[in-house]
């Protein structure tokens, strides 16, 4: 019997599936996989997912959103074409603002931009009440910053791609309605996540996702990620947390279909 699990973070919309994107979702579905939540990272890819998604209703959920590294010039008129997409009258809508946040691994060149349009999607997330699907990357204290600024009007989301420590847990946990995006990573062998995690983080505050095609876990790493591996990651979180996968599922799920009001 398959672990019934939800992958909050693919996407699929990519060109490395374009060969190969129904059987993708096939070994998801006989993997145990009842949705994947898919991120935008920009208006091309926000009204590529919303079609996609049309094509799968009640399996494929998506979202539209600007993503830091993808804030360059001319980001505000790519932010008001994607703003337009949450009013439009469209059969599939969003259930998320995502993919978004702070990116200042590579370069600051645009950090006061890429400030501008996430406090301009926070305020949407706030608006609309659809939660938010938060990418940071050294940035954790200029993101808790501007996210503290709304803390009591925000309606939660997923800090994505978690991989910090035990005191970057419990700021990024101090936000209610939020949960840690937990993929691939865990399963690395320098990962300290399998520590970290039980430390602090309660299992209802998880959610499981792929990133796919980036971060595939072991023993799959270096290749296409895809969402049918999601099991490796649950597989691990069980021994981490001393508990049954059903247990993992069980908890990651209902907080991920919390999150996203599914």
């Amino acid at each position: 019997m398959n672990s019934i699990y939800i992958d909050t973070h693919a996407h699929l919309d990519g060109e490395e599936f374009d060969q190969d994107r129904q059987q993708v979702i096939g070994r998801a579905q006989q993997a145990g996989c009842k949705a994947i939540f898919l991120p935008a990272i920009n208006l091309a890819t926000s009204q590529r997912i919303l079609q996609l998604c049309q094509q799968y209703p009640g399996f494929l959920y998506p979202m539209v959103g600007l993503h830091p590294e993808e804030v360059e010039a001319g980001w505000q008129e790519q932010l008001s074409y994607i703003h337009a997409l949450l009013n439009s009258d469209q059969s599939t809508l969003p259930i998320a603002i995502g993919e978004v946040g702070l990116d200042y691994y590579w370069s600051r060149e645009f950090e006061h931009e890429q400030l501008e349009a996430f406090d301009q999607q926070v305020q949407w997330s706030i608006e609309t009440r659809l939660p938010l699907m938060i990418h940071c990357r050294k940035a954790q204290n200029e993101m808790v910053r501007l996210l503290r600024h709304y803390e009591k009007e925000l309606p939660g989301g997923v800090f994505h791609c978690f991989t910090g420590n035990e005191l970057e847990a419990a700021e990024l946990l101090q936000f209610d309605g939020f949960a840690l995006g937990i993929g691939g990573v865990l399963t690395f062998k320098k990962s300290h996540l399998p520590e970290v995690l039980p430390a602090v983080v309660p299992l209802h505050r998880i959610v499981l996702e792929t990133d796919a095609p980036y971060m595939a876990p072991v023993p799959h790493r270096g290749q296409r990620n895809e969402s049918a591996f999601v099991t490796l990651v649950l597989q691990r979180l069980a021994e981490a947390y001393g508990v049954s996968q059903e247990e993992v599922s069980r908890q990651t799920t209902q907080c991920a279909e919390r999150i996203f009001a599914l």
